[in-house]
């Protein structure tokens, strides 16, 4: 399998667990594993697979959760733009720990930007100054999530979406004609 081979199964698997992590009851507000998916997606796949999958993502749990609205639009639109950013990324920046770190910082300062900034002053007559204090807070535990998510998860799942199956021709050719000592 070359590495570029798309394996949509390894795909679904994660989107089905991005999706149980954040059905999770009770879990952290924001805290959740779709940037750290997402980024090792984009590189090993290209943007458009890395931003489907974050769509994907986001629309499926706000179907399931009954909460598709207006706001879903926003995290989509966001979400779709990280997945291609990512991709645009780690073309030009080495895809280690340390670079899904860097991404994730600069990723969620921009996502929660557009939809915590956006939202609630244009569309529910929230002061932009009411936004911004309570975005503060959120986007401390988002950014602790997401650096902590980039460091452990990202490397993992490139590992998982790129590796190979090998069938050891040594081992095939040696049981086929074993060496005589």
């Amino acid at each position: 399998m070359e590495k570029n081979e798309k394996n949509y199964w390894k795909v679904s698997l994660v989107l089905v667990l991005c999706l149980l992590a954040r059905l999770v009851p009770f879990r952290v507000p924001n805290v959740e594993p779709i940037l750290a998916a997402t980024m090792p997606l984009s590189r090993s796949f290209g943007a458009l697979l890395g931003s489907t999958f974050a769509v994907l993502s986001v629309l499926f749990y706000d179907v399931l959760t009954g909460t598709l609205g207006l706001q879903t639009f926003f995290t989509v639109g966001a979400f779709g733009l990280l997945g291609w950013w990512s991709a645009i990324y780690f073309k030009k920046n080495r895809g280690e720990r340390w670079g899904y770190v860097r991404f994730a910082i600069f990723g969620t300062l921009f996502f929660d930007a557009v939809t915590g900034l956006t939202v609630g002053p244009i569309f529910f007559g929230q002061s932009f100054l009411g936004s911004l204090m309570g975005q503060i807070p959120f986007t401390a535990l988002h950014l602790l999530g997401n650096i902590i998510f980039a460091m452990l998860l990202s490397p993992a799942l490139y590992n998982f979406y790129i590796r190979k199956r090998k069938k050891s021709v040594e081992t095939q050719a040696s049981f086929l004609n074993p060496k005589i000592i």
